[in-house]
This record gives structure tokens, C-alpha cells and sequence, in this order.
């Protein structure tokens, strides 16, 4: 197939081009390479893929109205992966605009081109932030999430309600994936894990923020991308049994899906601490902090849909994932 993935310089995009090159498909590349962190890292990551026969590299940003009309236009995609947004929890609180022009006007000029370029499917980035002020575990997408607590997450969630719109109105195909904490090989700089490795190997203490009582769903990126791969190829259809009087959050009458992709396992973040230490064969000097805004102190994937829909369940244990981060971090920054 063609397919147009935007942000094909970031960690997941470019892992996702890759993937999809080595099965055959072509794929139309599209990153503004912004500085929101270091861009070597970023180019790093577009030389794995950019000789290869099969990839097409635009340098444009999603908020480029002209620039994705012409995009779509000359290259005429059968099916969307929009990864590209602006990042970060944290980032939201200080840099508010950037989230607006990326996820929000960015994500309506993907929308708007797959409309009229009769796009087969589009599969876009939603985020395990949506759930917000949600404690009820594990986080299901059949449970309301009407309460974010960062801009960053409001974002995300406005992606799933604009989606849906686009497949209620023009019968656009949408799906969306609730990502959790993915983490790996040429993951990103601002990520726990890669804060924790670059400080205890330079010998600096590590912020561990909420006294260390925090749990995450840490998905390896591996899974992430086997479970995009998977959900890409099943196109949605509506769901005849969805009800007006008691809407399901998580499908729709219309062609709209929501999945969670996590590895359905929380892990307390002393836990990879000590397995990060461990690989490293240093002891971390910890640094106890209160909770920072715009957090949760836990994350819990339910992914019975993804199972039950196309076969597939994460399952990398932490161990495995963090001894390959930890390699391919020594050899990529140290060798």
C-alpha cells in the first residue's frame, strides 16, 4: 500500500516507517524535524530510512495547510498514520501554543485531506493521558474520559471527538490508539527512562517525582508498532449495536474505533529504577519530589478490544525492553 505517515522523524514514526518499508509497503514521510528536542537524535532516526527505494521524505510540519494539501494531492495516500504532535505533559504547561498548532490545527489538515482524498483509513496517536482524572483501573475505552488534567491530554481527547466527526459526517474511516508510556531503542531524550540513564551514567541524582509512588503501563515499542501494523489493516466499521441512550465511549455508530495499547501490566518506577540500575551496573542517587502538575500517579491499559479485534496483546516484560534500550543507548551515544 501507500501510506502517509507524519512524524516519521519521532521515536514511534520512524520505528512504524521501518516496518512498514521491510513488509513492502511505500511510505510518504512527513516531520518538520523541530527542535522540541535534540535534532541529531532526529536525524539519526531518518537515516535508517531514507535510502530506501520505498521512502518518499517531505520536511514540512502538519500545521502547513498548503504544504498537506500539495503532500496529498501529488502523492495520493491509500491510508494515514498521523503520529506527528507536539509532546509532552510537562512541555504543555509552559508552551501552550505549540499543542494548539499541532495537535489541534494540524490534526484538521489531516483530517480535512483524508476527506478529500478519499482516504481508505486513517489511524492517528491518542494518548493514555486522556484518562486524566480517572482512578477506576485498568483504564478502559469504554469508560468516559472527560476529565484531563493537562492541555497536552485535551488535546489528544479533542483529536478523538474531531475523528469522530469526520466518520460520522463523511464516512471517514478513524481509529485512534491510546499509547502507554511506550519506551526503547531510539526512544525519546524527555522519557523517564532516557532522563534516568544520561544522569546516572554522568553521575547526577534523578528526580523521582511523587516520593516514587507512581506506576506506568511501560510498552515496549516493538508492541506499539505491531499493534499500529495490526489495527492499520482493519479498517472500522460501525458498531450495530451501539445505542444513543447508553453511547459507548470506545466505537460508534459511525466507522471510529478507540484502542489502548499498553502492556496491561503497571510497574512501580522504583521497579525500573532497579532494573535500569542493575543493566548499568551503577546505583541511581534519587531525588524524592512532590507530584508535578499535569501528572497521574498511575497508568493501567485494558486491552481486551485490541486482543478481541485483531489477535494481538503487548507482552515485552520490562526486563528485556530496558536491557535493549540500555544497549542500544551505549552504542548509539558511547561507542
Amino acid at each position: 500500500m501507500k501510506i502517509l505517515v507524519t512524524g516519521t522523524a519521532g521515536f514511534i514514526g520512524n520505528q512504524l516507517a521501518l516496518r512498514l518499508l521491510e513488509r513492502g509497503d511505500t511510505v510518504i514521510g512527513v516531520d518538520n524535524v523541530n527542535d522540541y528536542y535534540d535534532v541529531t537524535l532526529k536525524a539519526a532516526r531518518l537515516d535508517r530510512v531514507k535510502d530506501h527505494p520505498g521512502f518518499t521524505e517531505i520536511r514540512a510540519g502538519i500545521h502547513d495547510r498548503t504544504a498537506m494539501e500539495q503532500v496529498f494531492a501529488q502523492y495520493q495516500p491509500q491510508r494515514v498514520v498521523n503520529l506527528a504532535a507536539q509532546a509532552g505533559v510537562r512541555y504543555s504547561l509552559k508552551n501552550p501554543y505549540a499543542y494548539v498548532d499541532s495537535n489541534l490545527l494540524g490534526f484538521v489538515n489531516i483530517l480535512e485531506n483524508c476527506r478529500h482524498h478519499q482516504v481508505e483509513h486513517l489511524v492517528y496517536a491518542s494518548s493514555s493521558s486522556v484518562y486524566g482524572a480517572n482512578t477506576r483501573m485498568p483504564f478502559s475505552v469504554h469508560h468516559n474520559v472527560d476529565h484531563p488534567i493537562s492541555l497536552y491530554a485535551a488535546s489528544k481527547k479533542s483529536n478523538e471527538l474531531m475523528a469522530h466527526t469526520y466518520s460520522h459526517l463523511f464516512q471517514l474511516p478513524t481509529t485512534g490508539l491510546r499509547f502507554f508510556t511506550v519506551y526503547g531503542p531510539w526512544g525519546r531524550p524527555d522519557m523517564a527512562l532516557f532522563l534516568f540513564t544520561k544522569a546516572i551514567l554522568a553521575g547526577r541524582p534523578i528526580d523521582v517525582f511523587n516520593h516514587g509512588n507512581m506506576q506506568r503501563d511501560f510498552t515496549y515499542i516493538d508492541d506499539i508498532i505491531e499493534g499500529v501494523i495490526r489495527v492499520l489493516d482493519k479498517i472500522p466499521e460501525g458498531n450495530p449495536r451501539w445505542q444513543a441512550e447508553h453511547p459507548d465511549p470506545g466505537s460508534s455508530y459511525a466507522p471510529y474505533k478507540i484502542y489502548n495499547i499498553g502492556n496491561h501490566n503497571p510497574v512501580q518506577l522504583l521497579r525500573l529504577i532497579e532494573i535500569l540500575e542493575q543493566n548499568l551496573g551503577k546505583t541511581a542517587e534519587k531525588r524524592f519530589l512532590p507530584m508535578q502538575a499535569g501528572d497521574v500517579p498511575a497508568t493501567y491499559a485494558d486491552v481486551d478490544d485490541l486482543i478481541n479485534d485483531v489477535g494481538f496483546k503487548p507482552a515485552t516484560p520490562l526486563e528485556t525492553g530496558i536491557e535493549q534500550f540500555v544497549h542500544w543507548y551505549r552504542k548509539f551515544y558511547l561507542a
